[in-house]
């Protein structure tokens, strides 16, 4: 969205990162009906507006239900809480919540228990990592300036209309706004978040179907079934016990020892063997997760004439075949656009969108980049975080691929940085030499999401600071239209410039894996790489 910050990159790579920051132990001491699963420590308190990584995500899901839901199977936007959402113009829209829910403190679920939520997550007092989700509503450049102090302590763009009612104006038409309600930052929040904060941090009180009842970082959270839910979803376990693991590997090591229920992040050293030693209790499943090569457009040199042909020339140097096969173990999946299969086609995915510059052709490669001017700076560097997941690996095969088709040893290295801290970063300085390993794990399953935070001119992840105006254009409208098909149509249109420019590299889309003890049934993952754990039974 126009003017946000970068404050959710990544949030696969940032899951990662928290997987592999943790204390092994072992989840067999588990209350009976209560599964024990691997997980990382939060990067901040589970604040719903100032968690935008995984790990934190995963308890949100658990304690919050907002006013959508995404279908665990689908990833479709379903009515949770909003009884009705209504707009006359794609702009502004009147929201009617859902009567009888309450937090797990008996308070009751109201408009104000959302509108309070937004408010405090937007204001940059607050400094919520997902304030920039709010971008859309009215006022927020009021309440969350990019310079400057802020002028209003709410936004213009909220209303509340009644008990159950309030109404929402955005700063620009955006038909498909309803359908990113489900995103965690909109959760509500009740008066115990404003009145006893301190507290409320300690033990975070929501209305979805678990409550916390404890949690020692380093070690444990321990969730329970809250038997006042009264979802459909309601909790088919006792509970879940999320047990921390600075090392997935031990993770897995206790998993088949029978100290643990469910890892969600299969390491890469066990790829190999996991299927002999889970059999059917192994998933491997597609998940809204995109991993790509971005360019640092800042720099004068990757914006000369010709260009375009370079990093075309690039992509099609790349075998990502033959890497999402002997590196992934088929746990990624080469590809062909740049969003995700789990959106099917009627949400905006296009398979061989990118058609012959996604395909390897070394041949072709050479003459591109050659007719392009060569390599900027003679050499392509491509930066990436050394401290977590199997980036090295997959870094050093992509240049050998790179070297391979140019034809020099030294066309393509790895430039490892030693932490995600100090990659981040170098990234908000704008000093990457050269590509730098991008990563997008959906929020909503929208097209939209894919493209405007990583592409648009002043885009909320657009690091490299790439800009268009034809794709910025083709956004807006796209926004604009009333119409769901017609806005898919004029996304995907603003999604052939960004294939035209090759503004980033697709590489693969990730798949979610995970591996179960004999002790749990109806295991999966939902779109988004995470248990279904209200779906879980244990015994």
């Amino acid at each position: 969205m126009r003017g946000a910050r970068p404050a959710r990159w990544a949030a696969g790579a940032a899951a990662a990162a928290l997987t592999a920051a943790a204390c092994g132990g072992g989840g067999g001491g588990s209350a009976p009906g209560v599964l024990s699963a691997s997980w990382g420590d939060p990067q901040n308190p589970l604040e719903p507006a100032n968690t935008n990584e995984v790990q934190g995500g995963k308890v949100l899901d658990m304690v919050f239900r907002g006013l959508k839901r995404y279908n665990p199977r689908t990833a479709a936007p379903e009515n949770m809480l909003a009884d009705r959402i209504d707009s006359p113009d794609s702009r502004n829209f009147t929201i009617t919540v859902k009567n009888g829910w309450r937090f797990s403190n008996g308070e009751p679920v109201t408009a104000r228990s959302f509108v309070d939520a937004w408010n405090y997550g937007a204001s940059l007092k607050n400094n919520q990592k997902n304030a920039y989700f709010f971008g859309y509503i009215e006022g927020y450049d009021k309440v969350h300036p990019e310079t400057g102090a802020q002028t209003a302590d709410t936004l213009s763009g909220l209303k509340v209309t009644g008990t159950r009612t309030f109404t929402v104006r955005l700063a620009q038409k955006f038909s498909t706004f309803p359908d990113t309600l489900g995103y965690a930052a909109f959760s509500p929040l009740p008066r115990a978040f404003f009145d006893h904060h301190e507290d409320w941090l300690r033990k975070p009180i929501g209305n979805g179907p678990y409550r916390v009842a404890s949690y020692t970082r380093g070690f444990k959270m321990s969730l329970r079934k809250w038997d006042g839910y009264r979802g459909p979803d309601k909790a088919r376990n006792n509970g879940v016990d999320l047990q921390v693991y600075t090392d997935t590997n031990t993770a897995y090591t206790d998993l088949m020892a029978g100290n643990l229920d469910l890892v969600d992040d299969v390491p890469a050293a066990q790829l190999k063997y996991v299927k002999n030693d889970l059999g059917g209790r192994y998933i491997n499943t597609p998940a809204g997760i995109l991993q790509t090569l971005a360019f640092p457009f800042y720099d004068p040199r990757w914006k000369r004439p010709g260009t375009q042909k370079v990093r075309t020339g690039l992509s099609m140097a790349i075998d990502r075949n033959l890497i999402t096969r002997t590196i992934f173990r088929n746990t990624r999946t080469p590809a062909s656009d740049w969003t995700s299969p789990v959106l099917g086609t009627a949400g905006g995915f296009k398979a061989g969108l990118c058609g012959a510059a996604c395909r390897h052709d070394p041949h072709r490669a050479k003459k591109l980049v050659q007719e392009g001017g060569g390599l900027p700076g003679g050499q392509v560097r491509i930066t990436y975080n050394a401290d977590t997941g199997s980036h090295k690996q997959w870094v050093d095969a992509v240049c050998n691929s790179i070297n391979n088709a140019l034809g020099d040893n030294e066309a393509c290295v790895g430039n490892p940085v030693g932490t995600f801290a100090d990659f981040r970063n170098q990234l908000g300085r704008h000093s990457m030499p050269g590509p730098f390993r991008a990563g997008w794990q959906m929020d909503y399953p929208l097209i939209q999401n894919f493209l405007q935070p990583l592409y648009y001119t002043g885009g909320s992840s657009n690091d490299g600071t790439w800009s268009d105006k034809d794709f910025d254009r083709l956004v807006d409208r796209a926004n604009a239209e009333s119409d769901r098909a017609s806005a898919v149509r004029l996304f995907q249109r603003a999604e052939g410039v960004v294939r035209d420019n090759m503004a980033a590299i697709p590489l693969w889309y990730q798949n979610g894996n995970a591996g179960y003890s004999r002790r749990l049934s109806h295991v999966a993952l939902n779109p988004f790489s995470v248990p279904v754990y209200d779906e879980i039974k244990v015994g």
